[in-house]
């Protein structure tokens, strides 16, 4: 089984490479981030042609998860308990969206940005990615297979940003989010993906200054596996190659292949 993770930066601007892409690389299981648009604005009917069952968590033109699954989509939850709210009047975002496909249980996470070291989203962050600590802690200890996909927003490595100079006084790779990130994985989840790719493999690359053709990228989109999944990875790949061309996404597809129970 393929599952991959992919910020599409507006499933509406994107559903054509999108829908191009899914039938290229034969993924079983795709978590979307960044949809941009409410539940009556997502494009479900496009992936329903192709096969794909549709679970999609979108409120406004801000934020927005989804994932498509053609092996079953079974018991969705839209959020999780205790995540802390934002915004005037303050509500919970659309920030994660669970599903269970083919035996596994699946989330699609939109970790906030931070924006900046001293900026109040910083906190925001770092309160939600405790709350999803504690949630992961709970469901490790389940024993069940899970994984977390998504984008996170945090360059957990020197070697996941072009440059540490560049970013030192910015947000994504500061200590507090760094140590936030391993948290996570010390509650019982492990990184799939690094294990087969390189140093400098990077999944974003900012719009502007030419940041993709000069290789200046960051690694923040993860798939964090449970024990009893990870086991079962026997491959994974980030595609560089979908960040080219027009209409690309500023995020490349991150993919696992997975071994049958």
């Amino acid at each position: 089984m393929r599952i991959a993770t992919w910020n599409v930066n507006s499933i509406r601007s994107r559903i054509d490479r999108v829908e191009a892409w899914l039938q290229r690389t034969d993924v079983d299981v795709l978590a979307i981030q960044e949809t941009k648009c409410r539940e009556d604005q997502f494009p479900h009917q496009r992936f329903e042609d192709l096969g794909y069952a549709v679970a999609h968590h979108g409120l406004n033109q801000w934020n927005g998860v989804a994932i498509v699954s053609r092996v079953g989509l079974e018991d969705v939850s839209r959020g999780f308990p205790d995540l802390p709210q934002w915004g005037e009047p303050a509500v919970e975002e659309a920030r994660a969206i669970g599903a269970t496909c083919n035996g596994i249980r699946l989330w699609s996470l939109y970790v906030p940005n931070g924006r900046h070291i001293t900026d109040p989203h910083m906190q925001y962050k770092l309160a939600w990615l405790d709350t999803l600590r504690a949630q992961t802690s709970a469901w490790a200890a389940t024993g069940a297979p899970f994984a977390l996909m998504g984008d996170w927003n945090i360059a957990p490595q020197d070697e996941d940003v072009w440059s540490m100079e560049y970013y030192l006084d910015k947000s994504h790779v500061s200590p507090p989010e760094r140590a936030a990130f391993q948290s996570v994985l010390d509650a019982g989840v492990t990184d799939v993906v690094r294990p087969h790719t390189e140093p400098g493999d990077f999944t974003y690359w900012d719009y502007q200054r030419l940041a993709f053709p000069k290789r200046r990228g960051m690694r923040i989109d993860f798939i964090l596996a449970s024990d009893p999944l990870a086991r079962r990875v026997q491959g994974a790949a980030i595609d560089r190659e979908e960040r080219k061309g027009q209409g690309a996404s500023d995020h490349a597809p991150v993919v696992i292949q997975v071994a049958d129970a």
